[in-house]
C-alpha cells in the first residue's frame, strides 16, 4: 500500500509537471502576443486518510488559469484605432462570422487590446476577425442611455470614410461695439447692416442680416437705444427677430447692455425676457430648415458681448460653431472612450462610444482564441462603465497592450519543473526497484 502510494505520487507529480511545462510553453510562445495573458499552473497537495504506524502518499494536483487582471506594457503605435485601456477593464468585441450572418444576434467577447481598421464594409476589424462594439450615438452626437449590465445596444462599430457630412450651425457669439454718438440728438439715423454667415442643416452658407437703428432723440440726451432687426436671406429676407437693445450710460457701467425688449411680444417692458435670456445673454432665432440658432449678445452689465462706446462701428470678433459638408478623413477614440469622427474641413463628431468592460473576478473569465474572454459564473456578472470611470482605466488609441509573459521568469520555472520532473521520475525508478527486490524474496 505504502510503496503503490508512492509510485501514484511519483506519476501525479509527473503529470502536474508536465502541466506546468504546458503552461510554460504557452507563455513563451506567445512572449510577442499582444494582450496575452500568462497562463499559470498552481498545485494543491491531496492528503490521504492515516493509521498510526503508516503513511500513504496523497499525491498531488495541478489547477490552471489565466491571469486576466495582470496587464502587459502598453506601447505605441501609429494606428488610430489600435486600443488598449491604461488600467483595469476590456474592450467589447463580437466575431465577424456573426456580424456577417445578419442574425442581428452578436456573441459578446472581452480582450485588453486590439488593432482595428475599417475593412471594404466600414466595419471596425482585427485581422483574426474581431469586431469592435459600442454605443451608436444620435445625429447631434449625444450618447442614448443604455443598459450597463447586459450587451443590449452594442452594435458593431461601422465607419465609412469618404462619408460627406454637415455641421449646422447651432450659435454665433456677436461682440459688436456700436457707436454711442449715433443715439444723440440731431445724428442722421442711419441704419448699420452687419451680415452673419451661418451653415443650414444642409451645409449651405446663408447669412443672417441684422439692421441696427440708432433711436435719435428730438432733443435733450442720447437715447443709448437701437432697434435691432434680424433677418434670414435663406428665408426671403423674412424677419426672424426684432429687439430694443440699451445700453447703459453710468460711470460704472458704460457701453453694457442694460435692457432689452422683445417688439414682437405685446406690453414688453426694459428687461422683459421673451426670446432673449437675460442669464446667457442669448437670443433664440429660427433658421432656414427649421433649426434653431442661438445669438449670444452678452448679458446686462457684461462688457465682453455687444457694447455702446464711442462713435466708430467695430466688429470686435464674431464667433459660430458649424462649416460647411466635409468629407470624413480619420477617425480617433479619446480617453473616455468616444469615437470621434474627423472631417477634412476641421470639425469632429461623435459616432460611437466604447464603453469599457469589467466584471469582479476577471481571472474567473473563460479563455478563448485570440486574446478574447467570456463572462462566466466565477467571473460575476457584467457591467459596461463609461472609460476612466468606476474601477476602469482610461482608453488609448494608437496604442498596443503587449504580453504579459516575462520570459526570464518563464526560464527559471522551466529549469525547476525540468527538475522537479527529473526527481519524480527518480521516485518511479526506485519504488520500480524495490518492487523488484520484494519479487526477489520469492526466489
Amino acid at each position: 500500500m505504502t510503496i503503490s502510494s508512492s509510485l501514484n505520487a511519483g506519476v501525479a507529480g509527473l503529470n502536474v509537471n508536465a502541466s506546468r511545462l504546458a503552461t510554460i510553453s504557452d507563455n513563451i510562445a506567445n512572449s510577442g502576443t499582444y494582450g496575452y495573458k500568462r497562463a499559470v499552473a498552481d498545485f494543491s497537495s491531496m492528503v490521504i486518510d492515516q493509521t498510526r504506524g503508516s503513511y500513504s502518499a496523497g499525491g498531488v494536483r495541478v489547477t490552471t488559469f489565466r491571469m486576466v487582471d495582470e496587464q502587459g506594457t502598453l506601447v505605441n503605435s501609429d494606428n488610430p484605432t489600435d486600443l488598449a485601456i491604461a488600467g483595469r477593464g476590456m474592450l467589447p468585441v463580437t466575431t465577424l462570422t456573426a456580424v456577417d450572418s445578419d442574425s442581428g444576434s452578436f456573441p459578446l467577447r472581452l480582450t485588453t487590446t486590439g488593432s482595428f481598421r475599417p475593412d471594404s464594409s466600414g466595419i471596425l476589424r482585427t485581422d483574426t476577425g474581431l469586431v469592435l462594439m459600442g454605443w451608436p450615438a444620435q445625429p447631434d452626437g449625444t450618447i442614448p442611455d443604455f443598459a450597463r449590465t447586459t450587451a443590449e445596444g452594442l452594435e458593431p462599430v461601422r465607419v465609412n470614410l469618404n462619408q460627406f457630412a454637415g455641421d449646422p450651425t447651432t450659435k454665433v457669439n456677436l461682440a459688436l461695439n456700436l457707436p454711442a454718438t449715433a443715439t444723440q440728438a440731431g445724428e442722421s439715423g442711419d441704419t448699420l447692416d452687419f451680415p452673419v454667415e451661418y451653415f443650414d442643416n444642409l451645409g449651405t452658407s446663408q447669412n443672417l442680416s441684422l439692421e441696427m437703428t440708432p433711436t435719435v432723440p428730438a432733443s435733450g440726451a442720447a437715447s443709448n437705444e437701437w432697434r435691432i432687426v434680424i433677418k434670414d436671406q435663406a428665408q426671403n429676407a423674412a424677419t426672424v427677430g426684432d429687439f430694443t437693445v440699451t445700453f447703459d450710460s453710468s460711470q460704472s457701467g458704460g457701453g453694457a447692455i442694460s435692457g432689452v425688449i422683445d417688439n414682437s411680444l405685446t406690453g414688453a417692458a426694459v428687461g422683459g425676457t421673451g426670446d432673449y435670456d437675460p442669464a446667457t445673454g442669448e437670443i433664440a432665432v429660427s433658421v432656414a430648415g427649421g433649426g434653431t440658432m442661438q445669438l449670444d449678445i452678452g448679458r446686462y452689465n457684461d462688457t465682453s458681448g455687444m457694447t455702446q462706446l464711442s462713435d466708430v462701428f467695430a466688429p470686435v470678433s464674431v464667433n459660430k460653431n458649424g462649416s460647411p459638408v466635409g468629407n470624413l478623413s480619420s477617425v480617433e477614440v479619446d480617453a473616455n472612450g468616444y469615437l470621434q469622427a474627423i472631417y477634412d474641413i476641421g470639425f469632429t463628431k461623435t459616432i460611437y462610444q466604447i464603453p469599457v468592460a469589467d466584471v469582479p473576478n476577471m481571472n474567473g473569465l473563460i479563455s478563448q482564441n485570440n486574446q478574447t474572454f467570456e463572462v462566466s459564473p466565477e467571473s460575476g456578472s457584467l457591467f459596461l462603465w463609461d472609460a476612466g470611470e468606476g474601477p476602469t482605466g482610461d482608453m488609448a488609441g494608437f496604442t498596443r497592450e503587449e504580453s504579459a509573459t516575462d520570459v526570464a521568469a518563464e526560464l527559471t520555472q522551466l529549469i525547476q519543473t525540468q527538475r522537479a520532473y527529473s526527481s519524480n521520475a527518480k521516485v518511479i525508478q526506485t519504488v520500480d526497484e524495490m518492487l523488484q527486490e520484494t519479487t526477489n524474496i520469492k526466489r
